[in-house]
């Protein structure tokens, strides 16, 4: 992609994603999201080699970055900007251990996030193989989501949304912004449900509608 395709608030950090790259090596992707545009976030994919680590391509969205990322961890925990090593599969089945943070501008606002992708896929054999004969932990408690996630996912709805006149959007419109965001983790947040009905200017009942017709409930 183009460099003039980015936003000029994101490209200083372009030759930070290709000594990522040169650093981690061929097992390894860094890839660049624009927060301001959700559904379209990955705006660069840099890898030391041709080797695809997860398939990701330039224009398509964020998959694991709210999920299994900034909602758990040391993001969630600690009020962090950024969470290290968690893991998740790729749609090509790879095992990937990943890191990502979150990109501010001067005023505080999120702008977009850096995301680490190394396929671990023959050290997670290993690993799983060890643990085999360890005790399980027991289950952590749950802990509240804090300020850095909150901030965030509370950005991503306002910008999932737009500009558009909730008054305006027919109810296709609307079950269609539920479910892109249904996809992407949002609703795991703790008020997410009362924040997506304020901007959208319906009850958390319709929301709680929309998203049970989404999930093949109705």
């Amino acid at each position: 992609m183009s460099n003039d395709n980015i936003r000029k608030e994101l490209r200083p950090y372009l030759p930070v994603l290709h000594m990522l790259a040169e650093t981690f090596g061929s097992d390894a992707e860094i890839i660049l999201h624009d927060l301001r545009q959700p559904e379209h976030s990955v705006v660069d994919v840099v890898n030391a080699s041709d080797v695809s680590v997860t398939g990701r391509k330039v224009g398509e969205s964020f998959d694991h970055l709210v999920k299994q990322g900034l909602l758990t961890g040391e993001a969630k925990t600690e009020q962090k900007d950024y969470v290290a090593n968690y893991y998740f599969t790729a749609r090509n089945n790879k095992k990937i251990r990943s890191s990502s943070v979150i990109l501010r501008n001067d005023a505080g606002e999120v702008e977009g996030a850096i995301c680490i992708n190394i396929d671990t896929t023959r050290l997670m054999r290993q690993i799983e193989y060890l643990q085999s004969f360890l005790p399980q932990p027991p289950d952590a408690p749950e802990e509240e989501e804090t300020a850095p996630v909150q901030d965030m996912v509370t950005s991503l709805i306002e910008r999932i949304i737009g500009a558009a006149d909730p008054a305006a959007m027919s109810r296709e419109e609307k079950i269609a912004k539920i479910r892109f965001m249904e996809e992407k983790g949002i609703f795991l947040m703790k008020g997410s449900i009362e924040a997506v009905a304020n901007r959208l200017g319906v009850t958390k009942v319709t929301v709680y509608s929309y998203l049970d017709e989404v999930r093949g409930k109705r």
